[in-house]
């Protein structure tokens, strides 16, 4: 192990200084400190360009100036923003904030609603849900995210500021949205066509009701999910994550996800008091966070039954929804604040930038307005990533069903979840661990077009930003920075990929 792990290390060196040594020589083609100086009509114009080229070393060749920028680095110094005079190491730890932030959720909804679906289209394949949804990835996976962004711009952040003034209850644009909900999940949920067809009256009624009811109330104005939303929603997620991970038959595994329902929707009110006397911060909603969990877990525990880690894993989950929707209804108290404050005038959706300017405001206000800047940038990368991760699970879920040892769990009478979850879904996200890492840690690179086009100032931006002004230091901070991690990613997921699935060892 020690051996692998030094030749691997010893690897990922050598390969950094040689991309290291290749990108310098490649800007130094590409970049030409003086352009702006070449057309300049001050007449002092040539001492202009000596002093430059005086403290840019560019009187020196390039391998020198690689030398010298290399030696810094390794000591630690990232160089100079020449134009701003600006350190590099001064810009980089805003930059990867920013650029984590904008990434980071994402990422994790591309993943999850990745697998999900793609879980279930290999399930139902050859269907016409399966069909739709290959549809969908293949359209989504194509289309460039400059366009997406534009669109979202568009039709989204200008449509959705100019509805939210003047609010107007479009009745086929309802029932529409109604029919395409009924028909996915009745796509989703199967089974014949008495069953399909209870499912698509059942599921298009109750969104036609629940689009009905925000539209035609105040809900717009003051929107929030109140302790019935929490109620509702918490014990309906109670009984699907049993479903999913027990089954409705274990009982222990019910009543304890029920009980951390009920348990949650009480702690909602207690909490509310809690931020109404204590200032919020993201160190006390975690600490919360953590003391929920802790709470679901233990009760599942208490309960026990065939199997205390189900009921245990099932009211950590539930706990886990409860705690995220009192944190998301204690943000949404302050939106008509927000929205009738003398900054945002009335538009809320913003289009560029992490934050209002002169904005303000207590924890709960800037946590909604850095939600309403990060809608559209988020929107843009879920529908680009969405698509390949449901394609990349659905072959990984198709390949594991067509094994022999799932034939032989069905033969032996297993149930069909208990089949799906307990076996075929475990092995079919193997492969993602060779995915998800390096996806995760690349989060630190940015997204170069959608910062831009966003107006982020995370990696992205500055890797732009600093190519466009021949700033060979920042630019090359960002390609050792984030090449350093995706092979950190590699690494990672070798040994995570190891440690999954008992049939591959690391070699030493």
């Amino acid at each position: 192990m020690v051996r692998f792990l030094a030749r691997r290390l010893a690897l990922a060196l050598g390969i950094l200084l040689t991309l290291s040594a290749f990108m310098y020589f490649m800007l130094d083609l590409a970049m030409d400190p003086l352009w702006d100086l070449r057309t300049s009509t001050s007449p002092n114009k040539a001492e202009l360009i000596q002093n430059r080229i005086n403290q840019l070393g560019l009187d020196l060749p390039w391998w020198e100036r690689y030398w010298i920028w290399l030696r810094h680095f390794v000591s630690g110094d990232f160089g100079l923003a020449w134009t701003t005079q600006q350190r590099v190491n001064e810009m980089l730890p805003g930059a990867i904030a920013t650029s984590v932030q904008l990434v980071f959720a994402a990422t994790m909804i591309a993943i999850l609603l990745g697998v999900v679906v793609g879980v279930v289209s290999a399930l139902r394949q050859y269907t016409t849900f399966d069909y739709s949804i290959t549809f969908v990835s293949f359209v989504l996976y194509a289309l460039p995210v400059f366009w997406v962004a534009v669109l979202l711009k568009q039709f989204l952040a200008i449509g959705l500021n100019n509805f939210l003034n003047d609010p107007s209850v479009s009745w086929p644009a309802v029932i529409l949205f109604a029919i395409v909900a009924g028909l996915f999940w009745a796509g989703a949920i199967g089974g014949d066509l008495r069953k399909k067809l209870m499912i698509f009256g059942i599921s298009g009624v109750v969104t036609f009701g629940a689009l009905a009811y925000l539209l035609t109330s105040d809900w717009l104005v003051n929107p929030r999910i109140g302790y019935v939303g929490v109620a509702v929603i918490g014990l309906a997620w109670a009984v699907a994550v049993t479903v999913v991970f027990a089954g409705i038959n274990n009982r222990r595994a019910l009543y304890s996800a029920l009980t951390t329902a009920v348990v949650g929707v009480v702690a909602h009110y207690a909490v509310q008091w809690l931020f109404y006397y204590v200032p919020g911060s993201w160190t006390l909603m975690l600490i919360l966070l953590l003391v929920a969990i802790g709470c679901g877990a233990g009760i599942g525990w208490l309960f026990g039954g065939p199997d205390r880690a189900v009921s245990m894993r099932g009211g950590a989950l539930v706990a886990l929804m409860m705690a995220v929707l009192t944190f998301v209804d204690r943000v949404m108290q302050g939106w008509s604040l927000y929205f009738n404050s003398n900054v945002i005038k009335g538009r809320p959706i913003a289009t560029i930038g992490s934050e209002t300017p002169g904005l303000g405001g207590d924890f709960w206000i800037t946590q909604l307005d850095r939600f309403t800047h990060l809608l559209l940038p988020t929107i843009a990368l879920v529908l680009i990533s969405f698509a390949s991760y449901t394609r990349y699970q659905r072959g990984s879920m198709l390949e594991v069903l067509n094994q022999e040892y799932i034939r032989t769990a069905r033969a032996k009478g297993l149930t069909e979840r208990v089949t799906i979850v307990r076996h075929a879904l475990r092995n079919a996200l193997l492969p993602l661990a060779s995915v998800v890492p390096v996806d995760i840690i690349s989060l630190i690179g940015g997204a170069v077009i959608t910062e831009t086009i966003f107006g982020w100032n995370g990696m992205g931006k500055m890797f732009v930003t600093s190519l466009r002004q021949s700033e060979p230091d920042p630019v090359m901070a960002y390609v050792m920075i984030t090449g350093a991690l995706a092979m950190v990613a590699n690494l990672v997921a070798d040994f995570l990929y190891a440690l999954l699935d008992p049939r591959i060892r690391v070699n030493a």
